[in-house]
């Protein structure tokens, strides 16, 4: 084990009370990755010429997977083969083993991929990429940290109802939850945020998250093509996953009413009944004054 390794590994032996409840997980993982830090600093700069990790992220809490950049070589040194060790913390185990990525084969190129198997929700990770025996670059963090659910699918629309005028629609718009979240069980309870726009525009407009699969959208404007997204997090989390694939929706224009310029007054079926009107009233005042002539 070479002296990063070590003082790492005293490091994150030092924080065991911290694991065994005393401090929040959030707390024990930024003093964690503050260790990496200071015992290597060439963290806090990695140059843009080595590989660095972009994301981690599990989409249902049961798998993970650990993304990292490319080497830039630019003339200097090549670096040898990029390689990805892992430790846990867990309070039950005496001594921390750094060991090799599981898979690097199932998340894409210059990633690394966790199974069910590998993966624990309640024992934070710390990670590191090695070349030639040298970390480049590091971090820890817990799998609940990095939840980000896959898009919501099987987005439709129907429609509610139109204006008075024709001018403006409501619409219902559904979707299902991402196929590998359980939230059936409860182990994934999922928000959900729906952004729309006209298709011409492009700033989206945002509602506000929900629980449920639909959400109705109000005074759309006929004779005009929207687009409809939904993303999605986990509940108390800020994590938004990718957005769904975009919906259209296209409200036609209503033959009643074009335009509020366009809006028929019926004046004429006003004029009929005025008639009318007044036509019972000078009967009824005529025949009121007949009566009091022959009394």
């Amino acid at each position: 084990m070479d002296l990063w390794q070590l003082l790492l590994t005293l490091a994150l032996a030092g924080s065991s009370d911290a694991f065994s409840g005393s401090e929040p997980t959030a707390a024990i993982l930024s003093r964690a990755s503050w260790s990496l830090q200071s015992v290597n600093p060439g963290l806090k700069t990695n140059s843009s010429k080595e590989p660095k990790f972009t994301k981690c992220r599990s989409p249902e809490r049961e798998t993970f997977s650990c993304h990292w950049t490319d080497a830039v070589h630019h003339g200097l040194k090549s670096l040898g083969p990029i390689q990805l060790f892992y430790t846990r913390r867990n309070i039950q185990e005496q001594t921390q083993e750094w060991k090799e990525c599981p898979d690097y084969v199932s998340a894409g190129e210059n990633s690394c991929y966790f199974n069910s198997s590998f993966t624990s929700v309640w024992i934070p990770y710390c990670i590191k990429l090695t070349s030639n025996g040298d970390t480049v670059d590091g971090k820890c963090f817990s799998v609940d940290e990095i939840v980000q659910p896959d898009p919501p699918i099987a987005l439709n629309w129907t429609l509610l109802n139109v204006s008075l005028t024709g001018i403006h629609a409501d619409i219902q718009v559904r979707w299902e939850a991402p196929p590998n979240a359980d939230i059936q069980k409860g182990w994934m309870v999922l928000e959900y945020e729906l952004q729309y726009k006209e298709v011409n525009e492009t700033k989206w407009k945002m509602m506000d998250p929900i629980l449920s699969t639909s959400v109705p959208v109000y005074s759309l404007k006929v004779d005009k093509e929207y687009e409809v997204r939904v993303r999605s997090k986990r509940r108390n989390s800020r994590n938004y996953g990718e957005f769904s694939e975009v919906l259209y929706v296209t409200l036609p224009q209503m033959n009643q009413f074009t335009c509020e310029e366009d809006f028929y007054f019926p004046w004429l079926l006003i004029i009929i009944f005025g008639i009318f009107g007044l036509t019972v009233m000078l009967f009824v005042f005529l025949f009121s004054k007949q009566q009091r002539k022959e009394n």
